[in-house]
């Protein structure tokens, strides 16, 4: 078993219309990004993951234009992120 994060950016979320929004739009529009990007509390999640037991892996989704979003940047600032909420 292993679970995805992938954050969304609130401000570009609430210019979704998904009636006529494709997916590709909404990645090149910038609505999704890593997690501690955006606006979901994953230190939320991870507690519950931890109450659990879960060891698995925890695969991050960036599904962003690299044109606009260094890929190894965002990478890099996930980990960051993630690594700071996984040890408290």
């Amino acid at each position: 078993m292993h679970v995805h994060f992938k954050d969304v950016r609130k401000k570009e979320f609430n210019k979704y219309d998904s009636s006529s929004d494709s997916f590709l739009n909404t990645v090149l529009s910038g609505i999704f990004t890593v997690p501690g990007d955006g606006c979901i509390d994953f230190s939320s999640i991870v507690k519950i993951l931890q109450q659990n037991h879960y060891n698995g892996w925890i695969i991050v989704e960036a599904e962003q234009d690299p044109d606009k979003a260094d890929p190894l940047h965002y990478a890099t600032s996930a980990r960051h992120y993630l690594n700071s909420i996984l040890t408290n």
